[in-house]
């Protein structure tokens, strides 16, 4: 696809996603930036697995039920952060598989997957009536917290990897995409661990909430419970999705090797 026709459908859906106030206005810029890298370089294919996890996570993260203030999370729009984590890897290496549409597909597919797989979790599991565990000590803790699982969280994990994976299956050349939702579990499983066991953990001292920000909502500065200072939530979602997304490169790479 040619680079001013993948950047002017990129900015035409990005900025449908700012009216429809599912993107700030920075994330409206960081996603058509995105979707046209993504377009570049795996086309059609890599489109369908992109909005497959835009369209997909933005209705499970509307028609949940109330969020929980463990954490102090961002709200429903996404901005450059949350854009550039979740979708980042997957532009990146689109464009560093450009010239090779199949290999560009498994990167997008599995980075996405699971993208999509940590948006689920945290908004199936917000419907599960037990305490979610944390992954490490398996201690019950607040819905919300980082780290924190559920048996409905992990069905939502699952349900939203294998749409992203049936997207690109369906839509690109090679069935064996599917494959690609279990990376996007697994990516989602790193996620939850990393932020687990190293994300900022921080509680404000006038409200006497946890929260993810070194500058609590209420305007107090925060005080560091635990974690790395410097990791926040978009640190391990980035993370994440750069790991799925060198998964899938080396996917195609061993699936390639066996069909020779």
């Amino acid at each position: 696809m040619s680079l001013t026709l993948a950047v002017t459908l990129a900015a035409g859906f990005a900025a449908a996603a700012w009216r429809a106030d599912a993107l700030t206005g920075t994330g409206a810029l960081a996603a058509a930036l995105v979707g046209g890298a993504v377009l570049v370089g795996a086309g059609w294919p890599g489109a369908a697995a992109l909005a497959a996890f835009f369209v997909s996570s933005t209705i499970v993260s509307r028609i949940g039920p109330a969020r929980f203030p463990a954490g102090d999370a961002k709200g429903n729009r996404r901005d450059h952060r949350q854009v550039l984590a979740n979708g980042g890897p997957a532009a990146l290496g689109a464009l560093l598989a450009r010239g090779q549409p199949s290999l560009a597909l498994w990167i997008v597919t599995a980075s996405l997957a699971a993208a999509a797989g940590d948006t689920w979790a945290t908004s199936v599991g917000a419907w599960s009536r037990v305490a979610p565990r944390h992954l490490l000590t398996w201690q019950a803790v607040a819905p919300g917290t980082s780290g924190g699982i559920t048996l409905y969280g992990c069905l939502g994990a699952a349900g939203g990897a294998l749409l992203v994976a049936g997207a690109g299956a369906l839509a690109g050349p090679d069935p064996r995409l599917w494959a690609a939702a279990a990376i996007g579990f697994l990516g989602m499983t790193v996620d939850s661990l990393l932020g687990a066991a190293a994300q900022a953990r921080f509680r404000c001292p006038r409200c006497s909430e946890s929260s993810e920000w070194r500058v609590h909502r209420c305007g107090a500065v925060t005080i560091l419970e635990g974690g790395w200072r410097w990791l926040d939530n978009d640190g391990v979602n980035g993370f994440a999705t750069t790991l799925a997304a060198l998964a899938g490169w080396a996917s195609w790479a061993w699936l390639s090797a066996g069909s020779l």
